[in-house]
């Protein structure tokens, strides 16, 4: 049905105010569209991925920035933070389930949240990567098609 992204934006950063607060977190979003998706799941991808920047953020105060415009046939979001970033050759690795790049005493998790942001995204037919630079910050890019299957569009 159709979603409310930034409906679906502010209620992940509802859900992840105390932690906004304890870390004094800056997170901005760009007006984001209407489409046609599972509202629950894009709250659970939204709210991983916030949270994660936020966790990955380390001594520095988290600044995160999530946008969404069309680009062809599909909707592109990117989640952008200034957090620790991510070794080359770890950017597949993190996808897979309980893959964990840090101990548990220096990063809290159990290694799925990726792993189900990666299914989430594939099951609305769309694709998840991530482009980083390790000391500076990681950005999270996903696309969602813009028509469904019935060929119904989505509003901007």
């Amino acid at each position: 049905r159709e979603v409310d992204c930034q409906a679906v934006y502010e209620t992940a950063i509802k859900n992840l105010e105390i932690r906004i607060a304890e870390t004094n977190a800056k997170i901005t979003s760009e007006s984001l569209p209407v489409l046609m998706a599972d509202e629950g799941q894009l709250v659970h991808l939204f709210q991983n991925l916030i949270g994660n920047a936020i966790k990955f953020c380390k001594d520095r105060k988290p600044e995160i920035q999530v946008t969404g415009k069309k680009d062809g046939a599909y909707w592109l979001f990117s989640i952008r933070d200034n957090g620790i970033g991510i070794a080359p050759e770890n950017k597949e690795r993190i996808f897979q389930i309980f893959q964990k790049l840090h101990v548990k005493e220096e990063y809290e998790g159990t290694g799925v949240g990726l792993a189900v942001c990666q299914k989430i995204v594939e099951q609305h037919n769309g694709k998840i990567w991530v482009e980083s630079e390790v000391g500076k910050g990681t950005t999270f890019r996903f696309t969602i098609p813009i028509k469904t299957e019935n060929g119904k569009q989505a509003s901007v």
